[in-house]
């Protein structure tokens, strides 16, 4: 149904919860225009519905406008998921003129102050909010993303509001998955389950609140799960994600998992990839399953969970998802998120950033 095209990592924001690969893809080896236009055209035939042009920072590639001109004259429906501080007025009315359908921007808070320090970018809040409000002006649905922590999770509310008031149609609440990158900070980052609780909460109360108006969209962290979530509808079963070199993978984490062989673009066409590879086939179906999930009721509904998750915390990306309460590891996943929210708040989050930045910013 989706492909999600990370079409660049470079990123001006430095967010301590990234969930890009810890390896990132330099700009020298991205792909170039023309296939990313193959790319697009090869998934429209397979029936892909709507194209996510993400990374990174997707609007860091000067071929944007051409390639959402390219995806709106074949028909895909695109979204352009944006941290929305690089795109100015200008290059904003040139894509809605390209066919630009959607835009999903992410904010870090509902202040100006704790935003900034989240996202490590100087001014970023108010760029974001301006963009935000010149979208809306030109008509085009705006999706407002909040990836939720400790440090803004008190402050749901607010941030619900903000978005509201904005103008935005739906709003995604997605809690830091605790891996990558995002694992060098969990102590740093991680909610108690009481916090979650209460965000819950606030976000029954602004759903009814929004009813008609606003869609909200909330998914909570792992940790504190009894069932694990059907990761990406199933494994090879409905998303497409390419990464910025060509690698075409069933999620945007599946790399991680090592021997897993992954097909690139620049040796295959998509509908071979999604069809054959080995990668896409890996956990396909549920013949690879093992005990608890063998046999389990609940196993054609959850797809078995997160094989990264299983892989990061287990060992092995075959074992039961330890957010199911049924794996034997259940009980030491949920310690982690304990032990991790009850340690001490540092002050200072391990910014991501490339090593280019870092050598300036040293320098």
């Amino acid at each position: 149904m989706g492909l999600l095209a990370e079409l660049t990592h470079r990123c001006p924001l430095r967010c301590p919860y990234c969930s890009n690969p810890l390896d990132l893809v330099r700009r020298g080896a991205e792909l170039p225009t023309a296939t990313w236009r193959r790319a697009f055209a090869e998934a429209r035939t397979l029936g892909v519905l709507q194209v996510h042009l993400s990374g990174g920072e997707p609007t860091a590639r000067p071929d944007l406008v051409e390639l959402v001109a390219h995806c709106a004259d074949i028909g895909l429906y695109n979204n352009l998921i944006t941290a929305g501080v690089l795109l100015d007025e200008r290059r904003l009315d040139a894509l809605l003129e390209a066919g630009l359908d959607h835009v999903q921007l992410s904010l870090q808070d509902a202040g100006p102050s704790s935003a900034d320090t989240i996202a490590g970018f100087s001014g970023g809040h108010e760029k974001k909010l301006e963009l935000g409000r010149q979208a809306v002006a030109r008509g085009l649905p705006l999706t407002i993303n909040y990836v939720v922590h400790r440090h803004n999770i008190a402050a749901l509310d607010e941030m619900i509001e903000l978005a509201a008031a904005m103008g935005a149609r739906r709003i995604e609440i997605a809690h830091a998955q605790y891996h990558g990158w995002a694992l060098r900070n969990r102590e740093r980052l991680m909610p108690t389950l009481t916090m979650v609780e209460q965000a819950r909460a606030v976000v029954e109360a602004a759903r009814a609140r929004h009813q008609g108006r606003l869609v909200i969209d909330s998914v909570e962290p792992d940790y504190y799960a009894k069932w694990p979530k059907p990761c990406c509808g199933g494994w090879g079963a409905r998303i497409i994600c390419i990464d910025p070199s060509g690698r075409v993978l069933p999620c945007h984490a599946a790399d991680t998992i090592p021997g897993l062989e992954v097909w690139s673009l620049r040796h295959h066409c998509l509908a071979d990839i999604w069809a054959d590879s080995p990668a896409f086939n890996a956990f396909r179906g549920s013949d690879w399953m093992e005990a608890p999930c063998t046999g389990c009721e609940r196993a054609p509904t959850c797809k078995g969970g997160c094989r990264c998750q299983a892989l990061a915390i287990v060992g092995r990306a075959e074992a039961a998802d330890p957010a199911c309460q049924l794996s034997p590891h259940h009980a030491a996943f949920r310690a982690l998120a304990v032990q991790a929210a009850g340690a001490p708040s540092e002050p200072r989050f391990r910014y991501r950033q490339f090593a280019g930045r870092a050598r300036r910013e040293k320098g």
